[in-house]
C-alpha cells in the first residue's frame, strides 16, 4: 500500500518514516482493498509532554476512514490510530458482508417465486 507521510514544520527520520510504512502495510492483512493513505505528522506548541499528533487517512472503495491521535511520541500516536483504523476497517467489512449477504437472500427470493 502507498503511504504518504507529511510532517509538518519539522523533518521527519528515515526511522520514523519506515515505522509507519511498517504499521500501514500491516493493515492490508485486515483490508486487501485499501488503496492508499496520507500520514500528517504534527508538533502542537503546548507545554504539555504530550504534543505529538499523527493523523491519518485511509481510501478505500467508496469512502474515506480518518483517525487523529495525540501522545508522547510519534510512534504511540501511530500506534492508537493504527489500531483505530484496523477496528474502522473490521467494522467496514462487516457492512460491505451483510450488504452483500442481503443482495443474495433478495436475489434467491426472486428466483423462488
Amino acid at each position: 500500500m502507498k503511504i504518504r507521510v507529511q510532517s509538518i514544520h519539522f523533518t521527519a527520520d528515515i526511522k520514523l518514516l519506515d515505522f509507519i510504512q511498517k504499521k500501514a502495510d500491516k493493515l492490508d492483512q485486515f483490508y486487501d482493498q485499501i488503496i492508499g493513505g496520507d500520514v500528517y505528522l504534527r508538533l502542537e506548541k503546548t507545554e504539555d509532554e504530550a504534543n505529538k499528533i499523527a493523523e491519518i487517512k485511509l481510501a478505500i472503495p467508496g469512502n474515506d476512514l480518518f483517525a487523529k491521535e495525540q501522545c508522547k511520541s510519534f510512534e504511540e500516536a501511530t500506534d492508537k490510530a493504527m489500531e483505530s483504523l484496523r477496528r474502522q476497517l473490521d467494522k467496514h467489512k462487516e457492512k460491505v458482508r451483510s450488504r452483500l449477504s442481503n443482495h443474495k437472500e433478495v436475489s434467491l427470493s426472486d428466483e423462488i417465486l
